[in-house]
């Protein structure tokens, strides 16, 4: 995945200057990859229906976050944001059924791996633009599945804040 065609709003305000937003770009990023990978229907057919799930919720989070800024009334925007919180709770849970189904291991929340995704500087969000910034999770399933489910955790509070 590539940022080279983004180019910076000069306006403030907007999806683009929420951190959900390239958190949620992010997380999406690091999903198609991770199912690409471990869930492909040559790897595993039962879980096809499982990677267009789990790309779909990721998707319908980032996109609802959009959509909900582009809403002209609160409401409109509460329901988004609420909706975009729950997407990401479906693939939280789908992350934590791949481990579960593999015998690999739920990092705990005081790991010190998950502390350390945690404590990723956002530099102004520039860590959430590219999900190159975590590549050294991404080397074997069980610390993929285990980056994602702490981003989705950060995510759902951050969006949890944001409400």
């Amino acid at each position: 995945m590539s940022y080279k065609s983004y180019t910076p709003n000069k306006k403030t305000g907007g999806y683009e200057s929420l951190v959900v937003y390239w958190l949620g770009t992010t997380i999406y990023d690091l999903t198609v990859i991770f199912c690409k990978s471990y869930m492909s229907y040559k790897t595993n057919k039962a879980y096809t229906r499982t990677y267009d799930q789990m790309v779909q919720a990721a998707r319908s989070g980032k996109q609802n976050i959009v959509e909900g800024s582009l809403e002209n009334s609160v409401e409109g925007n509460l329901k988004l944001t609420g909706i975009a919180k729950a997407s990401y709770g479906e693939l939280l849970e789908d992350y934590k059924d791949f481990l579960r189904q593999n015998n690999l291991l739920l990092w705990d929340k005081e790991d010190p791996r998950v502390l350390q995704i945690r404590r990723t500087p956002d530099l102004k969000y520039k860590s959430y633009k590219s999900y190159k910034t975590y590549t050294s999770y991404i080397e074997n399933s069980e610390g993929f599945a285990n980056l994602v489910i702490t981003l989705c955790y950060k995510q759902s509070y951050l969006l949890s804040r944001l409400l």
